[in-house]
């Protein structure tokens, strides 16, 4: 009985690394090069054990390191350094990567209704299921393996090398398990990704909420998150391979309860039945559809990125503090500008990256338009007087402004707390609304290269991720892996004026090239055939 609910599993599996033969090979030469890139700049920045002890002095005092990357347990080594340093990234993107792959050889092949097709030939209840499983799963120790080979390939200890490794690839298997359920719960695969995006948010918060009050903090909390598993770990330090068993245990019981659930719902059914629409309908435009499609999404991103705000804005004025307890380091920035300038260069990041994640919110609204469109779900509307211009705006306008909107919120977290903190909202607030509204233009540039691709290249709409991944490092690591400039300038990111120098005229040249991709967008799919 096991068996036959396994048949066809070896198939299918060739059948998504088929499907996937570039985007796995991508997934796997970023997290590994990356890994072997930041090892050999932090050798060369961090050379003597004197700068590598200041370093974790600095970096385990201080709330805003602390949140942001976690507590460094051995500066006394390079390996401790790179676990630091790129963990914690190194964490989300493999998380990311994970729940794609299984939502996409699972829910997304149910709703275009391939996997009613494949389930009438010689193919077993699970074996969808398990393919899935089988690739995401792993591709993620075949990341953390290779991992370790470029650790240790630069001479550093093996068995901290692979408690790295299999620390990153545990957490693969995690959000593999955590896809695997999400993605039975809904219809819709856009529906899976949110809540396991959303719990992949959850958990770093919680992770950066148990580390941020260092020592004294509440830091058993980290022990709720598959991150702060990876933390525990202790890689180059401890190497505590026993909490990898509570990340093998959790994606053990998800795949599990994911499986038992098959066998109790109807292929292209979740879980949960979807809400019955109104008897009568009220929607009469394509904005108003496009509304109804996007605003669980708007909403649920906006909260999301104020508790970012939130959080990020709770430690800064722990950033000041440093330079009080650190006389070094006060004298340093003492030539810079003082402690005022070390919070405003904490800003300028954390901007920064609240504008690199709204990045993500604008491509998942612009690929909207692919998945009406691979559903079928486009060509009945545009047979309607509906017009493919009108169309396709509904949707941008979405990204466009929503955007706005997340970041207006992300500013609206980081104000108010660090406003509440210093005693100054009425100050604080326009400040952050103005220092994280400014990225939206490079985010707009991110959008237009998604459009661009959907409008223009609709098979490779998929590469619009990796061009936001690539954004992310070029911007966050590149003058960390010490690149050169006009390699970290390919991001849009790069070009944003710095919090609190702000200034319009990059800004005015990310938006027009911004339009200039959206009008590019907009022409293609007038001009292209529908996906039948």
């Amino acid at each position: 009985m096991i068996r036959t609910a396994f048949i066809g599993t070896g198939q299918l599996v060739r059948l998504a690394l088929r499907r996937d033969r570039i985007l796995l090979p991508i997934w796997v030469l970023f997290l590994v090069g990356v890994t072997y890139s930041t090892t050999t700049a932090l050798a060369e920045l961090y050379s003597s054990p004197q700068s590598r002890a200041q370093l974790g002095a600095t970096a385990n005092a201080n709330s805003a390191f602390l949140a942001l990357l976690g507590p460094l347990h051995d500066w006394s080594s390079l390996g401790g350094l790179v676990v630091w340093r790129w963990g914690v990234f190194s964490d989300l993107f493999i998380a990311i990567m994970a729940l794609l792959v299984v939502t996409r050889h699972t829910r997304t092949e149910e709703e275009a209704g391939r996997t009613e097709l494949i389930s009438a030939t010689v193919v077993g209840r699970h074996a969808p299921l398990a393919a899935a499983v089988v690739v995401a799963g792993g591709t993620s120790l075949l990341i953390g393996v290779l991992q370790a080979v470029a650790l240790i390939g630069k001479d550093l200890d093996a068995t901290g090398a692979f408690a790295f490794g299999l620390s990153t690839a545990s957490v693969g298997l995690v959000f593999t398990g955590v896809s695997a359920f999400t993605a039975q719960l809904s219809e819709n695969s856009r529906v899976s990704n949110a809540l396991a995006g959303g719990f992949l948010g959850v958990t770093y918060m919680i992770r950066a909420a148990g580390d941020a009050a260092g020592e004294a903090g509440p830091q058993w909390l980290t022990w709720f998150s598959p991150i702060g598993w990876t933390e525990n770990v202790r890689s180059f330090g401890d190497n505590r391979f026993w909490v990898l068993g509570i990340a093998l245990a959790v994606f053990v019981a998800l795949v599990g309860v994911s499986a038992y659930i098959v066998t109790r719902r109807d292929v292209g059914l979740g879980l949960f039945a979807t809400r019955l629409g109104p008897p009568e309908g009220a929607i009469g435009t394509p904005f108003g559809l496009a509304w109804r499609l996007q605003k669980g999404s708007l909403i649920g991103w906006s909260v999301a990125l104020f508790l970012v705000g939130v959080i990020y804005g709770s430690v800064a004025q722990a950033v000041g503090q440093m330079v009080e307890d650190n006389p070094t380091l006060g004298q340093i920035v003492q030539q810079i500008g003082g402690a005022d300038a070390m919070v405003d260069a904490f800003f300028a990041t954390v901007t920064q990256l609240v504008g690199l994640i709204s990045a993500i919110y604008l491509v998942q609204t612009v690929l909207r338009l692919r998945s009406e469109e691979t559903s079928f779900r486009a060509e009945p509307l545009l047979a309607t007087p509906v017009s493919r211009w009108g169309w396709v705006a509904s949707h941008a306008v979405f990204a466009l402004a929503g955007g706005a909107v997340v970041l207006a919120f992300a500013g609206l977290g980081l104000g108010l707390v660090y406003g509440l903190q210093i005693g100054d909202v009425g100050g604080e607030l326009p400040k952050m609304l103005g220092a994280a509204l400014v990225q939206l233009p490079a985010a707009w540039v991110i959008a237009g290269v998604a459009l661009l691709l959907f409008g223009v290249f609709p098979q490779f709409t998929g590469v619009s991720w990796a061009v936001v991944s690539g954004a992310l490092v070029l911007t966050l690591l590149g003058p960390a892996l010490q690149l050169d400039q006009w390699v970290i300038d390919v991001s849009p990111f790069s070009h944003v004026p710095k919090y609190p120098d702000i200034t319009f005229g990059p800004l005015a040249w990310l938006t027009a090239v911004a339009v200039v991709l959206l009008a590019a967008g907009f022409a293609g799919f007038r001009r292209r055939d529908l996906t039948t």
